[in-house]
């Protein structure tokens, strides 16, 4: 199934292999037939294509599966014929549902990044193609190649509620900043520049006098549609700033902050700093073959909405804490007049990769602000 969504990868496999054993309380077989039995799940919204392999044999022929009932009776009959059930299945924008409502039922789920599964490029590639190898790929992965897929950290039903509540105030955000341009877009249309909120009561009443009837009429339009926006944006950013705790460094507001932890979902998913990194796509991309070698630009795999927060962060943290450790690193470069632009980049993306990591090692009490130099609000 292809998708445009961004997805996180959890670098931290463990929590996927506890003992690789059935869920306590699932369904267990009398005489099963196998040791286990993989299912490699295409989903959609309306069904769902598996396709099902015994122990080390071929896949069998793909099936057409409805949610709800009839899933419920297929997995249990699963388990009537085998001592384990594994299912691997793609994240997209279905959501966790289906691989929580697996995991109750005693299936050992593996939810991946969305890849491009016609590895041959043979040019064919539909639900059947995409179910027969994702259970391929699952077999591949519990023989031990861990480089099979990349495995999906499922998040808690409290941390996706959480997420959405950030996420819903940044779309919101967006859509005002988008119906303002149209605004200006039409009056730039008729030779009336403008600049700002121009929706606003003071900038309203000044276009009022200067702007004919028929183009106040169209503007009235988008305008009664960005206050309401505006409105629903107060009651979010609200929501947003009251899941933020009591300390937090000077020049990380408590929004931004909320924002950054949401997205990561739980700070203790991580066991070293390089899976921090990896989370934000800002380390740096190589090519290398031979005695050619090439380093290339952030590989920007991982979460796009933390990693723009990070940038902005690392931004602040070089106005409002220059005396921070992270910041002292790059000051020559930084804090210098002159300097080229794209260098400055580069100290700013190594300085946001730093700063994930110092949040990760506060968040997770390894250090405390006073160790990384920080100045507590």
């Amino acid at each position: 199934m292809k998708t445009n969504i961004h997805i996180e990868t959890d670098m931290n496999t463990n929590t996927h292999d506890q003992n690789l054993t059935t869920i306590p309380g699932s369904p267990q077989a009398t005489n099963p037939l196998c040791d286990r039995i993989l299912l490699g799940i295409d989903q959609h919204a309306a069904d769902l294509r598996i396709v099902r392999q015994l122990d080390g044999a071929g896949t069998q022929p793909p099936q057409r599966i409805y949610p709800g009932l009839p899933l419920e009776r297929f997995i249990k009959k699963q388990f009537t014929q085998a001592k384990q059930v594994f299912a691997v299945s793609e994240a997209g924008p279905c959501g966790f549902g289906l691989a929580r409502q697996l995991q109750a039922w005693g299936v050992i789920v593996y939810v991946i990044r969305p890849m491009k599964l016609d590895s041959l490029g043979k040019g064919v590639n539909t639900d059947k193609t995409d179910a027969a190898e994702l259970v391929s790929r699952l077999d591949r992965y519990l023989a031990g190649n861990r480089k099979a897929f990349a495995v999906v950290r499922v998040p808690t039903p409290e941390e996706e509620q959480r997420r959405c509540v950030s996420r819903q105030r940044e779309q919101l955000r967006r859509e005002r900043q988008r119906l303002e341009a149209m605004g200006r877009s039409l009056m730039l249309a008729q030779g009336h520049r403008v600049k700002g909120h121009w929706w606003q009561t003071t900038a309203w009443a000044r276009l009022s006098t200067r702007l004919p009837a028929w183009l106040l009429q169209r503007l009235d339009t988008f305008r009664s549609v960005i206050e309401s926006a505006d409105q629903q944006l107060t009651l979010l950013t609200q929501a947003v700033v009251a899941q933020a705790g009591q300390a937090r460094p000077i020049g990380l507001g408590p929004l931004t902050l909320v924002s950054a932890t949401n997205e990561v979902g739980h700070w203790g998913r991580f066991n070293n700093r390089k899976q921090v990194g990896s989370l934000t796509g800002l380390c740096g991309g190589v090519s290398s073959s031979g005695q050619s070698h090439l380093d290339l630009s952030i590989t920007k795999h991982g979460n796009p909405r933390l990693r723009y927060l990070l940038i902005e962060l690392a931004w602040r943290r070089v106005r409002f804490q220059p005396q921070c450790r992270a910041v002292q690193k790059w000051k020559h470069i930084l804090l210098t007049h002159g300097t080229h632009g794209r260098k400055r980049k580069q100290a700013i993306v190594a300085l946001a990769r730093q700063l994930a990591v110092d949040l990760w090692r506060w968040q997770t009490g390894r250090v405390t602000p006073a160790q990384l130099g920080w100045k507590m609000a």
